[in-house]
């Protein structure tokens, strides 16, 4: 049987969707990351390998008695909401699992063999660990089929180091964000999964320093031309967590975390983070960055519904969509950045 006639369970099916919001594989040149050379950043990066190896995080995700009870307890308006926010969080984890997994296998460079090795095996734990959460719920994605049907996205390996980097930046920014909110507000956790979320996304920043170190390791990769692509994948990242966060207001209600004001503590946290890598930061406090993440969000409505709709009535308000959304992206980018003087150290303290 072809892998595109294969027949999918409901949550894997929904796993491959594809659309600007979904998360996604991504395959790369191999070539880059063999040549990739550490010793500028080498007292950093064999402190970063001195921590990978402890693997502080080995025990962390054992589960307990309270998930299987989280089913009954689960509110009826939380329910599809909470299983699109697992789904979609098991299917990126998995994708950088798949994604480090193929790189250790294709490079003979040690330095790169067991950075990706390390963080392959922390990827799988969370793909396992949501997987499992999933599986309470009677709904799991089949990962090894998962890997024969999804759709592959090439990036170049520069585009690899700027969006993996700012992926798992804004995941632990995300994470931490949630996971202090509901410290606070404990009534407000209506699933155990957010009490594993502090040393969860540790790894998260922890993978983010990594990335930062081969940044760092060329200083070409922040001069010139590439200055306008790390532009745009800040633009890309923020924008996408902004209008996938609205199409969950139950959840971020239950959170007490409104998509709007979670989305900008998120992008400020992110924002001081990339400071230690990149040469300049979005202005988010501009009203006109806000204003144009609402018009995004405002045509991304319209494109679900003519996607609900169908139809070829249904096919041109879509088509319209995109020439809107590229549009309103591109006054966005225009807004000029803020500058800003790389730091001597490196390394950073997981400690907003």
């Amino acid at each position: 049987m072809s892998a595109t006639a294969e027949v999918l369970n409901e949550s894997t099916a929904k796993a491959t969707e594809e659309d600007i919001l979904s998360p996604r594989f991504y395959t790369t040149d191999m070539s880059a990351f063999e040549n990739l050379d550490m010793s500028p950043v080498q007292r950093e990066w064999d402190a970063l390998m001195a921590e990978f190896r402890a693997d502080n995080n080995r025990l962390h995700f054992q589960r307990d008695d309270s998930f299987t009870r989280a089913v009954e307890q689960m509110p009826p308006e939380l329910y599809d909401e909470f299983l699109d926010f697992l789904i979609s969080s098991c299917t990126s984890e998995f994708s950088g699992c798949v994604l480090y997994s193929e790189i250790k296998k294709a490079v003979a460079n040690p330095d790169v063999r067991e950075l990706m090795g390390h963080m392959a095996r922390d990827e799988s734990r969370h793909a396992g660990f949501l997987n499992k959460s999933l599986k309470d719920f009677d709904r799991q994605l089949d990962l090894a089929r998962l890997t024969r049907v999804k759709k592959y996205t090439y990036f170049k390996p520069k585009f690899i180091y700027y969006a993996t980097y700012l992926s798992e930046k804004i995941g632990y920014a995300r994470y931490i964000t949630i996971f202090r909110e509901l410290e606070r507000h404990p009534e407000r956790r209506f699933h155990p999964i957010f009490k594993w979320f502090h040393d969860w996304c540790n790894d998260e920043f922890r993978h983010g320093e990594a990335f930062a170190l081969i940044i760092r390791s060329d200083p070409s990769l922040t001069r010139g031309v590439n200055k306008l692509w790390i532009r745009f994948f800040l633009l890309a990242v923020f924008s996408t967590m902004y209008l996938r966060d609205h199409r969950r207001p139950a959840i971020h209600a239950a959170f007490g975390l409104p998509p709007d004001s979670f989305g900008f503590t998120v992008f400020r946290i992110t924002s001081e983070i990339s400071r230690q890598v990149f040469p300049i930061t979005l202005d988010i406090e501009n009203p006109a960055f806000r204003r144009g993440l609402d018009r995004l969000l405002a045509i991304s409505r319209r494109n679900d519904a003519a996607r609900a709709r169908g139809g070829l009535l249904g096919a041109l308000t879509r088509a319209g969509c995109s020439v809107a959304s590229l549009a309103v992206f591109a006054r966005l980018y225009l807004i000029s950045p803020v500058p800003n003087a790389l730091p001597e150290n490196t390394r950073l303290d997981p400690a907003w």
